[in-house]
């Protein structure tokens, strides 16, 4: 039944890094009927798309953000529940606070003085921005400072789309794709230097020197994507990139312009492997409800493996060598719609035995695919493993997730015909399942020689798998 007390929709809190997220799909429209926890809008953040279930059994009488529109977390998306004649005395609530001083004018002479101090606030709030991330554009997210600090940009030079002004993610990159961005950050920065004080050759020189460090910034942004803005021809058809898509862009060009990536490749036999999944797989499914996959058997391996190179599983921090004695092991998942890919992470590892890791990874991979995961889900990976042999593929240079040292790809089982010894130690032919399987790494902290003995220890632990071991 619907409420008759109205519900906020907020934009939630999705993870201590994200304070921002996008409406991608309302999955329910103002005067529809809706359950509680039932899905009622799709967001996107630059970690993840998600679903928002509604805090209550209702109408859906109010939607406040259209599709498409950015906002900081806590804003007020939609309310369900009220009398059906609520949206309509509801809507003008967010503005109250504008339409009281407006109202209060008039009315009263004593009132109204105390009302207007406050608007002249915001100006000198506006030149604070430099320095403060909450004045002036209303607020920054993490995101759009760290793009604005990569690129030199001022963010109080960037004209914001956002509700109050504010910048978000998409004004900041369309701004530094202009190539504008060096200019008013660097004009304004003379201003506050030359101010009136004694020693007036002192700022003379300031001015000289500003210039060469106003010329440096400018080579930074270099490439200028302005063609994507040239409309369709022909048969070509334009859609916008999503939050998650962008997102996955910067995060992968990111990765090549920092690490050095190297990939090695080794064919393993996984005759032992196969055998053991055969049997252990009616089990697995019967009682436990998840399918022992050749990938479950590489990642306990994997794991396995990792304690003995402890910098496979770490990074470069700074001028630093970070090593740590869990493995939080990250999977490459693509979603159904087959237009984005997401990681979630397996965190700790090193504590799962075989079922463990079985149940763990359909866990995840699961809630991936139906957009379940938080943000704070698909953070912390300090290894990655990709599996595009599902789909067939036997070779490939997968792209290192930052900032990890290395990522694993593994490959289509084959069965090929393969040199073994027979029991009078003669060489034969047989029929064996090989998988290929490549390690990329950051050439930077691991060696080829380091990444060649992992991968043949790897091999060794899949091609002797002990049941009662693993």
């Amino acid at each position: 039944m619907a409420t008759t007390e109205a519900a906020d929709v907020v934009m939630p809190q999705m993870g201590v890094s994200v304070s921002e997220g996008t409406i991608t799909k309302w999955l329910k429209q103002e005067g529809e009927q809706i359950e509680a926890d039932e899905p009622l809008l799709e967001i996107s953040t630059d970690k993840v798309d998600t679903e928002v279930p509604s805090p209550a059994s209702g109408i859906v009488t109010q939607i406040l953000v259209p599709e498409g529109e950015t906002v900081e977390v806590g804003t007020k998306l939609a309310v369900i529940g009220g009398e059906a004649g609520a949206p309509a005395e509801a809507a003008p609530a967010p503005a109250t606070a504008e339409a009281a001083a407006e109202a209060q004018a008039p009315s009263g002479a004593e009132s109204p003085a105390p009302a207007p101090p406050p608007a002249p606030e915001p100006a000198p709030a506006a030149q604070q921005t430099n320095g403060d991330e909450q004045d002036g554009k209303s607020f920054v997210s993490p995101v759009v400072a760290r793009i604005a600090s990569e690129h030199g940009v001022d963010v109080s030079s960037v004209p914001g789309t956002g509700r109050g002004g504010r910048v978000t993610k998409k004004d900041i990159l369309a701004f530094v794709e202009s190539g504008a961005q060096a200019a008013p950050a660097k004009e304004e920065a003379p201003a506050p230097a030359p101010a009136p004080e004694a020693p007036a050759p002192a700022p003379q020189p300031a001015p000289a020197e500003a210039p060469p460090a106003a010329a440096a910034p400018p080579p930074a942004p270099a490439p200028q994507p302005a063609p994507a803005a040239e409309p369709a021809a022909g048969g070509e058809q334009l859609e916008p990139m999503t939050a998650m898509r962008r997102g996955i862009a910067e995060h992968m060009r990111r990765s090549l312009d920092t690490a050095a990536h190297v990939t090695s490749a080794i064919e393993v036999d996984m005759s032992r492997v196969v055998a053991i999944r055969e049997k252990l797989k009616p089990e697995y499914q019967k009682t436990y409800g998840v399918n022992p996959t050749y990938l479950i058997f590489v990642a306990r391996a994997v794991v396995e493996t990792l304690k003995n190179y402890p910098w496979i599983n770490g990074e470069i921090r700074g001028e630093q060598i970070v090593t740590r004695p869990y493995v939080n092991l990250g999977f490459a998942v693509e979603l159904t719609d087959g237009k984005g890919l997401i990681v979630p992470v397996v965190k700790n590892a090193e504590g799962l035995n075989l079922l463990g890791m079985a149940k763990a990874v359909t866990d995840i991979a699961e809630r991936a695919r139906n957009k379940k995961l938080l943000p704070d889900e698909v953070q912390g990976g300090t290894f990655t493993i990709t599996n595009p042999g599902g789909y067939g593929t036997f070779h490939g240079t997968p792209v290192i997730s930052q900032p990890q040292a290395a990522i694993l790809g593994t490959y289509a089982l084959v069965k090929r015909p393969w040199v073994v010894q027979d029991s009078f130690g003669k060489d034969v032919i047989a029929i064996r399942p090989i998988m290929n399987i490549t390690l990329t790494y950051d050439h930077r902290l691991v060696d080829g020689a380091l990444a060649g003995r992992f991968l043949q220890e790897l091999r060794q632990h899949l091609e002797t798998w002990d049941e009662v071991s693993y």
